[in-house]
């Protein structure tokens, strides 16, 4: 297996998920702030790894096919798991985080169908943007709570829907995508 630096970063934010579940999980059982913000930190933290990993690899060339592997799959394990928290917590509504998770199962699978008969079917900026717009919402929809006066979760619960519809529009996209390799595979 190979460890390096940039693959190390991308593992950090694997086991950064059930830390902030954890948190969150806190936060639900105890209504403890601090669980809360603990949380908050750690996902931002977890989440500028994702940009770190990326630069570090692409910069000292150090792309392996663990972190091809490992970075998505990092993605999908902190996003997804903060997206289930948010939702037992009633922070927000259950529909927009089947929407995004069901996204994501269908984009995988598409990309594991493509992969075994040797085509790759990469990240495009709409897919890239969805997962930096979907960040940008998890932050102030978990801090959640109003700080001097000003509350963050109706700026969360617009950056989600933005999220959501750039979800549904890169999935489409990775769809296209898809069927116009799948006519060129058969």
């Amino acid at each position: 297996m190979n460890l390096n630096l940039a693959n190390m970063l991308t593992m950090a934010r694997v086991f950064a998920v059930p830390v902030i579940v954890v948190l969150l999980y806190i936060e639900h059982t105890y209504q403890t702030v601090i669980a809360t913000y603990l949380a908050t930190g750690l996902f931002i933290l977890a989440s500028l790894t994702d940009m770190a990993d990326g630069y570090i690899a692409r910069r000292q060339n150090l792309i392996t096919n663990l972190g091809k592997f490992l970075d998505p799959l990092a993605d999908k394990l902190l996003i997804g798991s903060v997206l289930i928290m948010l939702v037992e917590l009633r922070w927000v509504p259950a529909w927009v985080v089947v929407v995004i998770i069901c996204r994501e199962l269908a984009v995988t699978g598409m990309r594991g169908v493509a992969a075994d008969k040797g085509v790759v079917i990469a990240a495009d900026h709409f897919g890239k943007l969805k997962t930096i717009v979907q960040s940008m919402a998890l932050v102030p929809l978990m801090a959640h709570y109003p700080i001097f006066g000003f509350d963050p979760a109706p700026i969360g619960m617009m950056l989600l829907y933005l999220a959501l519809a750039l979800t549904v529009f890169s999935g489409g996209n990775y769809l296209y995508s898809f069927y116009k390799n799948w006519l060129q595979m058969e």
